[in-house]
């Protein structure tokens, strides 16, 4: 089936890529928002500009879609960019990188049953342990790009997914109840490399910002 994949730049919409290409999928395009809004109800922010990179380096056409970021009126321009895809492209369906999120799921549900366009959530309720060391066997690089939560600081952004970083965030788990996967939004990441990529991505420098318990780091890349 011919497919547009939502692009954030983290983990859970690369490999959401990653997994309809081995179902047999053809991704026709990503769209990627680019919300004005750090705080957005539906969409990644922290590395939005370098989803060009990624997408270069997967040889797929990229769509980026501007939105204020306010509630409800974002999703119009979400609804805008995928019928632009279904235009320009020809797709039948949308991948997403929703886990647990039912507010994301559903609102995008709505948008492709409008447009008449299936959806396929590869990671819909996946168990987040074995979803993250599913990354790792499947030579996944991915960083901490921002963090926002209780016991995350400063010296989580850069950090590898490998297994240390799973011990580290069962721990925090247990603890504090922080999800394995950063699905509370606890932090964000960003893929610079994955069996999707032509070259791997390099980063040329970064700057952090934030304080306590929130931070975040912009990138440069090579």
């Amino acid at each position: 089936m011919k497919l547009a994949s939502l692009l954030s730049g983290g983990k859970d919409s690369v490999y959401a890529i990653y997994l309809a290409k081995k179902a047999g999928h053809k991704i026709q395009c990503a769209i990627s928002i680019a919300s004005e809004n750090p705080d957005s109800f539906m969409f990644h922010t922290p590395s939005i500009e370098k989803t060009k990179a990624q997408a270069k380096s997967m040889q797929i056409p990229l769509i980026i879609q501007k939105t204020k970021g306010k509630k409800e009126i974002e999703l119009k321009d979400l609804e805008k960019a995928i019928k632009s895809a279904k235009l320009k492209y020809k797709i039948e369906g949308v991948i997403t990188g929703a886990i647990k999120s039912v507010y994301q799921s559903s609102r995008i549900q709505k948008i492709c049953d409008k447009l008449n366009l299936k959806v396929f959530n590869p990671l819909w309720q996946k168990n987040e342990e074995e979803y993250l060391k599913e990354l790792i066997k499947n030579k996944f690089k991915v960083i901490i790009t921002s963090v926002a939560a209780y016991s995350l600081d400063q010296t989580w952004l850069g950090r590898k997914i490998d297994k240390k970083f799973i011990q580290d965030t069962k721990q925090l788990n247990e603890k504090y109840k922080i999800h394995v996967a950063g699905e509370g939004g606890e932090f964000e990441t960003f893929v610079l490399n994955c069996p999707l990529f032509k070259k791997e991505l390099k980063i040329k420098s970064f700057k952090d910002y934030g304080e306590k318990n929130s931070w975040r780091r912009e990138i440069e890349l090579e």
